[in-house]
């Protein structure tokens, strides 16, 4: 079927680049424009009170562990050992050992764009959805089976897809949260030209089909969703074309329809990858000549594209008027009241983890001898943010997003949009929080005289962040409210008014200057005239929601200077290195030894390869309860809860004594981190860890060694090298493994 049908997927892959291509150069232009007004113009937004690290993960390893792999060619479950490093790839390597010695990993996956399931039900439904019409009888063998209650799959709508298995459910939480921020992955937003042509080339090409409001599938590099694009036009076609003439069992037909997908997708990946990058290369040969113009012509252009907006300015805005009045006016507030509270909560839990671990750090030093220990806790603390298991309770609040009937009425396709984009805004403010701290904590070092003082100069600092924090999240919040509701309400306004709007665009078209036609479209300033109409709707919507207080939202009056003026200079200078300047090691250590000190954000999970309760296929099974895991050594030296209990009202008593406010600002707290309700008890944490209390995990983490093997992110499903072989950057993508557990080509 695949080699009958190479040519129309390429044709039509061919088509649908040609199009996209076109609007890209076309956004490009307009994109660099908008960079270089904003860069001459500037922008009079609020200051951001934290500092921001520039290279939050350089040389660290963020999560590692073993966990059984099902490897569809031979039917078997096998124990892999998985790292993730620093850009979230997932390498799978046949064991610790293969990692240790640098042998090449069997397996790279990028993630972006999958879906984490918990569930073999939540999986065969998505299974069953995918090719209509097969559907296994009752009493017949599913497509897949999963030896342990606790499955982790990666299920993808066009890529193959990856199973996985874990002991106990403890695990499975565990890898979930790993494997989700994996997924958490979004265009980058670093360049300012590129990524905002690209996404409104996107938008332009979809709209241009009738395919308005949000786009799951936007995720991932510009080559992985470009062949997201494609596949979602491809895919009803293949499966109208090849469904029928796919032969046997429901579940090897279901099996079968993967495979062509997932081969499908590489191709249209690699013509994708080809045809965007000469674009790419061709726009940046443009570029400096287009640059040169605006320079230029800047007031010029400024003044043809304010002349062409009037004008279509009076022909749509009193019809968006009505529109926004009519179809959109009555329901901000239930649109912005289901965002914020999740999102509010989010970002208080943030607040909570972060105190926390700084009370509990303050308190592991009081106990445990002072400024010797506190590079070993900064070095925890420095990683916080990108640590997925305890910044899980922060994300988890978004669950509880939910738009009811209102994602119907705008057309919103899913809320993970919004969801994972208030989880990376939560990620960033945590980091730039403890970024901070630890830049202020690093200067006050040098002024200290003993344990006291250290323990003093902590408390103060953790309250002078936490202001800085309420500011800054604040700002986060509104910023994301106001564009949040813009991706609901646009596209829907846009489909309103098209059929009364959108053909008389082209008459406009002659307003533009021929010189000036790359940088004014009048698609988008028809657009720019839209999201005026609702643009001062959502504003005031915004602002009364700040003036309300159980949000803890700062009132767009309020504008909190900065009290640190010299703080931004620190954040400038070298990063901190507190294994470094004070683990009390002063002899260079060598390579090797650097490489197999623990610079891991979270420890193994599980760091014995294990085996599998029965053999696959096999019809016997453990008895209960015995994979449950073992009883904590009753042997390890006890916590103590009130220790921190008395740290955190101290702390609250200095709050109120010692308001960190600037001359004539008037600040609103949040309010004092409290126990979380609704909790069960095993789940909370009240209780310091010191050193005696720390897992046998924790002394057992590999090396850190990102140097080999991290996916680029140019990757998309499974790269692989060849077994036996010193590491070296992958080569090829389409791969599988035999049933020897050899990699041979697809």
């Amino acid at each position: 079927c695949l080699t009958q049908l190479c040519s129309p997927p390429a044709e039509r892959t061919g088509k649908v680049l040609d199009e996209f291509c076109r609007c890209y150069k076309e956004q490009y232009g307009v994109a660099l424009f908008n960079s270089v007004r904003y860069e001459i113009e500037g922008n009079g937004g609020p200051q951001a009170q934290l500092l921001h690290r520039k290279i939050p993960l350089e040389d660290h390893v963020i999560y590692s562990g073993n966990l059984f792999q099902y490897i569809e060619e031979n039917k078997k479950w096998r124990n892999r050992f998985c790292v993730v490093p620093h850009n979230y790839g997932l390498v799978l390597y046949e064991n610790k050992l293969a990692y240790e010695r640098e042998l090449s990993p069997r397996v790279l996956i990028n993630s972006a764009g999958y879906k984490v399931l918990t569930s073999v039900d939540q999986y065969l439904e998505l299974v069953n959805s995918s090719l209509p019409g097969v559907t296994p009888k009752s009493g017949q063998s599913p497509i897949l089976k999963c030896p342990t209650d606790f499955p982790l799959i990666l299920w993808h709508p066009y890529a193959r897809h990856y199973y996985f298995c874990v002991m106990t459910g403890k695990e499975q939480q565990k890898w979930r949260a790993v494997f989700q921020d994996c997924v958490r992955h979004w265009i980058s937003e670093d360049s300012k030209v590129e990524a905002p042509a690209f996404t409104d080339a996107i938008r332009m090409y979809r709209q241009a089909k009738e395919q308005f409001g949000t786009w799951d599938m936007l995720c991932g590099n510009e080559t992985q969703v470009l062949s997201n694009l494609v596949m979602e036009e491809l895919l009803p076609e293949l499966r109208s074309t090849i469904g029928p003439r796919l032969k046997g069992k429901a579940q090897e037909r279901q099996r079968t329809w993967i495979q062509i997908s997932d081969a499908v997708y590489r191709m249209v990946y690699e013509q994708t990858k080809a045809q965007y990058d000469a674009v790419m290369a061709k726009c940046e040969q443009e570029r400096p000549q287009m640059e040169s113009t605006i320079r230029t012509d800047m007031d010029q252009i400024i003044t043809s594209k304010e002349h062409l907006a009037s004008k279509i300015r009076a022909l749509v805005l009193p019809k968006a008027e009505i529109c926004v009045r009519n179809h959109v006016q009555p329901y901000i507030s239930s649109i912005l009241e289901a965002l914020m509270t999740p999102t509010s909560q989010g970002f208080a839990e943030v607040r909570e983890v972060f105190f926390k671990e700084v009370t509990d750090m303050n308190m592991n030093i009081v106990n445990e001898g002072g400024l010797e220990k506190l590079a070993e806790y900064m070095e925890k603390l420095s990683h916080l943010a990108f640590h997925p298991v305890k910044m899980q309770s922060c994300y988890e609040k978004m669950d509880q997003l939910k738009l009811e009937g209102l994602q119907q009425r705008f057309d919103v396709s899913s809320t993970s949009v919004f969801k994972q984009r208030a989880q990376i805004h939560m990620r960033q403010q945590m980091d730039d929080a403890v970024y901070t701290f630890e830049t202020l904590l690093h200067q006050e070092l040098g002024k200290l005289q003993g344990k006291d003082d250290l323990c003093k100069s902590i408390q103060r600092i953790l309250e002078r962040v936490l202001k800085k924090y309420d500011y800054d999240s604040s700002t986060v919040r509104k910023k994301f409210f106001r564009e949040a509701l813009l991706q609901i309400t646009i596209p829907f306004l846009l489909k309103k008014l098209a059929p009364t709007c959108k053909g008389e665009l082209a008459k406009f078209q002659e307003l533009i200057f021929e010189d000036f036609a790359s940088f004014i479209l009048v698609e988008n300033t028809y657009e720019e005239v839209v999201l005026q109409s609702v643009m001062k709707d959502i504003m005031q919507a915004v602002k009364e929601a700040a003036v309300q207080r159980k949000h803890n939202l700062y009132r767009d009056s309020m504008v909190l200077h900065n009290s640190d003026p010299n703080l931004h200079l620190l954040g400038e200078g070298i990063a901190i290195d507190w294994s470094e300047e004070y683990s009390g090691q002063h002899e260079a250590e060598p390579d090797a030894d650097r490489r197999r000190r623990a610079k891991q954000v979270v420890s193994v999970i599980q760091d014995d390869e294990g085996v599998l309760p029965y053999e696959v296929g096999a019809e016997g099974l453990l008895p209960p309860g015995s994979l449950e895991p073992k009883e904590p050594d009753p042997r390890a030296a006890p916590c103590s809860p009130d220790q921190v209990q008395g740290i955190r009202e101290a702390l609250m008593e200095e709050r109120l004594t010692n308001a960190d406010v600037p001359s004539g600002a008037s600040v609103q707290h949040a309010p004092s981190p409290k126990p979380r309700a609704n909790v069960p008890a095993e789940a909370r944490v009240p209780c310091v860890t010191p050193a005696s209390c720390t897992p046998a995990a924790e002394a057992l983490s590999p090396p850190a060694r990102t140097s080999c093997f991290q996916p680029s992110d140019k990757e998309t499903g499974e790269e692989v090298a060849p077994s036996g072989t010193k590491c070296s950057p992958p080569q090829s993508m389409g791969t599988t493994e035999s049933g020897e557990g050899v990699q041979t080509e697809f």
